[in-house]
């Protein structure tokens, strides 16, 4: 299924974002993301944006591509917006070297010739 111009726009935006992550952390250590409060609330916010975008993509779009954790995305930005007092520095930096590279690969498919 091919998305609509309104779930291609988000799935751009979700790439974006990622590939945002993945450039802010090229090179860095857990310890330098731990030692350096910018980058984590950087990539703590891009993490919400792909969030929120994959909450917005339609329904039918997401059935048709059960490949994209899409439960998982979206949990994963309720986990940062609501309980921000509970944010595991070490799972953040899990999702952003290896979730992330990982969503990175299935959107690219998804958003080639949009």
């Amino acid at each position: 299924m091919r998305p609509d111009e309104r779930d291609s726009s988000l799935l751009l935006d979700m790439l974006m974002h990622a590939r945002g992550i993945m450039s802010a952390i090229a090179g860095k250590t857990l310890d330098d993301y731990l030692s350096d409060e910018n980058l984590r609330l950087a990539v703590e916010r891009r993490i919400e944006i792909i969030g929120e975008a994959a909450r917005r993509v339609s329904p039918e779009f997401r059935a048709a591509h059960p490949e994209v954790p899409w439960r998982g995305l979206i949990g994963q930005r309720n986990v940062l917006i609501h309980e921000y007092g509970e944010i595991q520095d070490d799972i953040v930096w899990n999702v952003a070297t290896v979730s992330v590279p990982e969503l990175v690969a299935l959107l690219e498919p998804l958003v080639s010739g949009v």
